[in-house]
């Protein structure tokens, strides 16, 4: 009996064993639980909604124009920003009266709420690097965002991945719709 015993207690062991491996490499390399702070994404996303990040097809796709990214705020350890992508390598952005200019054509995008009051460093044309994107909130007025000089520009190596899933609050349970 004794061995028995000792035999389910090792199974039940290795059980939890490979629960905590596969955990860990899901949350490294698969996926993340994060939560939105603020109002910049509004009305796309909002305070407190809680999000999974794919952290897993940008190895097998480039980012593209409006995906919703997560990436370190680097100034401040543990602090995640959440925006969209609207400037992507190579391209030059600029904000002329509010409003977002690629290679100096208007981007005809309808995520922004108002018009942009504050241009930031897109005052002047922005040419991105080959690994550069230039991100914005949806909350345009109420972001802090690649406008800001301590944001400016994300680099590819800096984006954690791309929001996926909104799993809190129930009621807006489901896959988040980048395009």
């Amino acid at each position: 009996m004794k061995k028995s015993i000792a035999k389910e207690l090792g199974a039940w062991l290795l059980y939890i064993l490979i629960i905590i491996g596969i955990s860990y490499l899901v949350i490294t390399f698969v996926g993340q639980r994060t939560q939105v702070s603020g109002s910049s994404m509004e009305t796309t996303l909002s305070d407190g909604d809680q999000l999974i990040v794919d952290k897993i097809s940008y190895r097998f796709r480039d980012p593209s124009r409006y995906d919703i990214v997560v990436f370190p705020y680097k100034y401040e350890k543990n602090t995640y920003y959440i925006k969209r992508i609207i400037g992507l390598p190579g391209e030059t952005v600029q904000i002329v009266d509010g409003y977002v200019y690629i290679d100096g054509q208007m981007l005809d995008e309808h995520y922004g709420n108002e018009v942009m009051e504050n241009a930031g460093i897109a005052e002047e044309p922005v040419v991105l690097g080959d690994d550069e994107y230039f991100v914005l909130g949806d909350n345009r007025n109420n972001s802090q965002d690649s406008r800001a000089a301590n944001v400016g520009v994300i680099h590819r190596e800096d984006l954690l991945g791309r929001a996926w899933v909104r799993i809190w609050p129930l009621n807006k349970f489901g896959v988040i719709r980048h395009e």
